[in-house]
């Protein structure tokens, strides 16, 4: 057990906030953008425009290599996610970095001891390794990825497990997210859903609004605090 569930294990506090990763606390564009285009190298195929990726992230590393190279057969698809994921794991933190803000405000809601945690539908090995490598491990009780349950998001399984280990409040609940993938998640779980003006996919809310939308993360922290400053 890290000292974040250390603390949480200490720490009767109702509220949790749950995070989505990339294009919501890191901006890994440029790194998948590559790690792809080595694919489709690999494949011999003419690299895609960035944009073009970037659009196809959000579901997970197999349907992002499917929405890529839609032609393959299954073993062409599996040989090919494979080498992705083997590219990816040694360049996943070359140009990968925090969006602004992102730190000052995880260090705030740590700092006042709010129980927070990762569900990403990236691998979880590549998910913990990213946030040890940004330095956050400690602020996180708990990191899920895509492969951590039967169900991706939007599935409500990461939401409802994470309530269960947090004891926290579904009224409290708040998950954060980049797309409508993250807010339908919230919604298949009965939590608030907070949307980031950035990231990949934001234009995707205009299919699922959330609740409310935060310009800066540190937003989203202030409001947190005060809404704890009123129980």
């Amino acid at each position: 057990m890290n000292d974040a569930a250390n603390e949480l294990a200490n720490h009767l506090a109702n509220d949790l906030v749950i995070f989505d990763l990339d294009g919501t606390l890191i901006d890994s564009k440029e790194d998948l953008i590559n790690s792809v285009n080595a694919v489709l190298s690999f494949k011999h195929r003419d690299p895609l425009p960035a944009d073009t990726i970037a659009s196809y992230i959000g579901n997970g590393a197999p349907m992002l290599i499917q929405r890529a190279l839609p032609d393959l057969d299954e073993d062409q698809h599996l040989e090919a996610l494979q080498f992705f994921l083997d590219y990816y794991r040694e360049h996943m933190l070359d140009a990968t970095v925090l969006y602004p803000g992102v730190r000052e405000a995880l260090d705030r809601l740590h700092r006042e001891r709010v129980p927070m945690a990762i569900l990403t539908n990236k691998p979880v090995r590549f998910s913990v390794r990213l946030i040890a490598g940004l330095g956050l491990s400690s602020h996180f009780f708990q990191i899920y990825g895509g492969n951590s349950f039967e169900e991706k998001k939007p599935h409500p399984i990461g939401i409802e497990r994470l309530i269960v280990e947090a004891s926290a409040d579904r009224q409290r609940t708040v998950m954060v997210g980049d797309s409508a993938v993250d807010v339908l998640t919230a919604r298949n779980a009965l939590v608030q859903a907070c949307g980031v003006s950035w990231g990949f996919q934001p234009e995707t809310f205009a299919q699922a609004p959330p609740d409310f939308i935060v310009d800066d993360l540190r937003q989203l922290a202030e409001r947190v605090l005060d809404r704890r400053g009123s129980k």
